[in-house]
């Protein structure tokens, strides 16, 4: 026998099978690029899951999975490099799938597939609501806690705090390391703009021009690192919501580079963008071509309009929203640019979701001036109604309430519409809304004029809008930095004034704000007011979702009351230069047997017997006694 001979057969066959593993493993790795979603989880309401597959050719091959899983539909676009498979998932536990492909009835490569357990509850997830204060961050501007992350490799833009509108290196970490300071300031709640990666060559620090909305831009950190945010969070009883982008991804979209299919986009002939008339979208006189321009034009160049008519791009979007609830444990949405989509697609998108999670939030950003329009946006709208439309999107945001502050506050002189006028009018609109709780209230954003710069940092115009924010209907919203009284003029500047750093948030700063010792004297006062206001909110349920009755305003001088069964507020506003009084007897209707007020912000008692004498440009909230 030749055992050297016999060695060499041996080695030689084991050769060619590892030569084979490896050649077998090369070829399904180079087959199949992505898999989105990239896992699933067992258990949901609905069971239909739409896996995209995308490699050289795939759609040549046909498609199998293991555990008896049924495949309901296979998709092929005229782009062969993708492949939409639909399973059912009902009765599946968490679980290794096995999809194989075939070519000529012989399998060419396999995907694994995992299906993962849902936390407990997961359904039943609690939402932000009026009981909440929200905090915008912006976070590349807000707080750098890792500058290892402040560039990456594999991304365009680097890192340039130098650059007003570049990169400066705010991350996931800046916003961890800070969450003590977001409680201590009253808020409950984070809205941080879009964290998924933008690859944009220049100003992608506003991340609303996503280049893979799977995954968190390196710059700002991992996907493991958004998760371990929301679970900090969650152990400060802090409540995260994404902002979510259905209308557009980037330019450098990585599908932009091969389309999955030409209605993947909206797209026509020569490059058409949007006009911004939204009105037109529930104006019956409208032309369809100003209608079309609309809704499938471009928000800018830079950002491709998705189409959510085709089936496979609504039903992307459903399963990548719906991923990241499950994923990072999200508590809320608000959506950018919301009815710059069409409006059946972006009706199912919402009902799709709440359909999973029945106590999920969700505010659109409908920027309009129109309390009509406005609410024709809200789930069960009766206007909405009129054009047999229900939107099923829980909340919007108040924009005709912040185009308003910033004037109102500023007039000090009424006239027949000017001055506090403004709120009263606002408010007496609230009919046409179908849940006025639940809409979202705010002066500013990261779009808008700062109002601090409107006001001319004059903090007693900044009370004034705090103190109306924090008790009037619905949700509040709080941009960061307005706390500690940052300012920036957009017609100046532009948007890089209005989302300027935090000061503190990098090493070497001259000033730390986001502790008591190193907040200016200027800083303190804005912040202490601040956060005494909307501390004492937080447990008071008369603001929550209390009945609100208001009286004209007379001289300049504004009076509500909120009010539940078990506990009365009384808020008194005089927006005049000099001091005002205020005769009760008129509001004796919500006083009723009630002898004094206590203001919630000095602790001074007031008796309501006859008068109340206001310094001039402030406010009281009174709890009634």
């Amino acid at each position: 026998m030749n055992t050297k001979k016999t060695s060499f057969k041996t080695n030689h066959s084991i050769y060619k099978i590892i030569l084979f593993v490896l050649l077998f493993s090369a070829s399904a790795k180079a087959q199949i690029q992505k898999v989105e979603p990239p896992f699933w989880y067992a258990g949901m309401k609905n069971p239909e899951l739409q896996i995209m597959f995308y490699g050289k050719n795939i759609a040549q091959y046909e498609a199998s999975v293991s555990n008896n899983v049924t495949i309901k539909n296979v998709e092929k676009t005229e782009n062969p490099n993708y492949l939409f498979v639909t399973i059912d998932t009902e009765n599946l536990k968490a679980s290794e799938l096995v999809f194989s492909f075939k070519n000529n009835n012989k399998v060419a490569f396999t995907q694994k597939y995992s299906l993962k357990e849902r936390r407990a509850n997961s359904a039943d997830r609690k939402s932000y609501d009026a009981s909440d204060l929200i905090y915008l961050i912006m976070p590349d501007r807000f707080a750098n806690g890792n500058p290892k992350n402040d560039s990456n490799a594999s991304l365009t833009e680097k890192g340039n705090r130098q650059d007003p509108s570049g990169r400066h290196g705010g991350d996931i970490e800046g916003i961890i390391k800070n969450l003590d300071y977001i409680s201590s300031l009253g808020a409950t709640t984070i809205w941080s703009t879009p964290l998924c990666e933008d690859n944009d060559k220049q100003h992608s620090y506003h991340t609303y021009g996503q280049s893979d909305v799977y995954k968190i831009d390196p710059r700002y950190g991992t996907n493991d690192d958004y998760a371990r945010l929301s679970a900090e969070m969650h152990k400060k009883n802090l409540k995260l919501v994404m902002d979510y982008v259905t209308n557009h991804w980037g330019i450098t979209h990585w599908m932009m580079k091969d389309i999955p299919t030409k209605t993947w986009f909206n797209q026509f002939e020569t490059f058409t963008q949007t006009h911004h008339r939204r009105e037109v979208i529930t104006d019956i006189h409208a032309s369809k071509i100003d209608q079309e321009v609309c809704v499938d034009g471009w928000f800018v160049p830079s950002m491709p309009d998705l189409n959510l008519r085709n089936p496979l791009v609504a039903k992307y979007l459903t399963q990548n929203a719906i991923w990241w609830i499950e994923f990072a444990n999200l508590d809320g949405f608000r959506v950018d640019t919301y009815n710059y989509s069409d409006q059946t697609a972006m009706a199912n998108w919402a009902k799709s979701i709440t359909n999973e999670y029945p106590n999920f939030n969700i505010v659109g950003e409908i920027w309009m001036h129109n309390q009509a329009n406005l609410a024709y946006w809200q789930k069960d709208s009766k206007i909405g109604a009129i054009e047999n439309y229900n939107s099923n999107l829980p909340s919007v945001m108040d924009f005709t309430l912040q185009s308003q502050i910033t004037s109102a506050f500023s007039e000090d002189t009424p006239n027949w519409d000017s001055g506090l006028i403004k709120f009263y009018n606002n408010f007496a609109m609230d009919f046409l809304y179908p849940n006025t709780n639940n809409i979202l209230v705010f002066a500013e954003n990261h779009d808008t004029d700062r109002m601090n710069d409107k006001f001319k940092y004059d903090l007693p115009k900044y009370k004034l809008a705090m103190t109306l924010l924090a008790t009037i209907r619905g949700i509040p919203q709080v941009y960061y930095g307005s706390e500690i009284g940052m300012g920036g003029d957009k017609s100046k500047g532009g948007d890089a004034d209005i989302r300027q750093d935090f000061p503190g948030g990098w090493a070497g700063d001259k000033n730390n704000a986001f502790t008591k010792e190193g907040r200016t004297a200027e800083q303190t006062a804005y912040f202490d007011f601040t956060s005494k206001l909307f501390t004492w909110r937080k447990s008071n349920e008369a603001v929550h979702f209390g009945k609100m009755t208001h009286y004209i305003p007379e001289n300049n001088t504004y009076v509500y009351f909120r009010y539940t069964d078990a506990k009365t507020v009384m808020v008194v506003f005089n927006n005049n230069a000099k001091e005002q009084v205020v005769k009760t007897n008129r509001f004796k209707e919500n006083i009723k047997n009630f002898k004094s007020g206590k203001d919630v912000i000095t602790g001074k008692t007031f008796d309501l017997a006859s008068e109340i004498t206001l310094e001039p440009k402030s406010a009281l909230v009174l709890e009634l006694e």
